[in-house]
């Protein structure tokens, strides 16, 4: 039998965490999302003033991150580059710069999605959250 890793309460709120207050250091209004493996939502943090529909945004980046378990940027150059037909691609809605899947000896643990600046600055809220648990 194999054994996996798997991120536990404490975890995720050392990410939730890290993440708020990357974005609070930039002063962001963000919505900070945090699923397992399979892309069920562990956490929700909507900080305040992010807009109402990043509530949505960030937790569809996650999920999208986690069951592809790469970045949910990568499903945006895709799509950008011309390859829309890849838009019908089944229960994955947030395929937008801002999800970062949390890997650990290739295995995915979950992802962060962070949805209310720009895309660039949702990442980098999600890494510095990753960064929290050391990966």
């Amino acid at each position: 039998m194999k054994n996996k890793p798997v991120l536990d309460n404490a975890d995720v709120k050392l990410i939730a965490a890290a993440a708020e207050a990357e974005a609070l250091k930039n002063q962001w209004a963000v919505t900070i999302a945090i699923v397992d493996d399979g892309g069920h939502l562990l956490s929700l943090q909507r900080l305040d003033g992010a807009a109402a529909i990043s509530a949505h945004i960030a937790p569809a980046k996650a999920h999208t991150a986690a069951m592809g378990r790469r970045e949910s940027k990568i499903y945006e150059d895709i799509i950008n580059q011309g390859r829309t037909s890849f838009l019908s691609a089944p229960q994955l809605a947030g395929m937008l710069e801002g999800g970062v899947p949390i890997m650990k000896d290739g295995q995915c643990l979950g992802a962060v999605g962070v949805s209310g600046v720009k895309s660039t600055e949702d990442a980098q809220v999600a890494r510095a959250g990753i960064a929290a648990i050391g990966l």
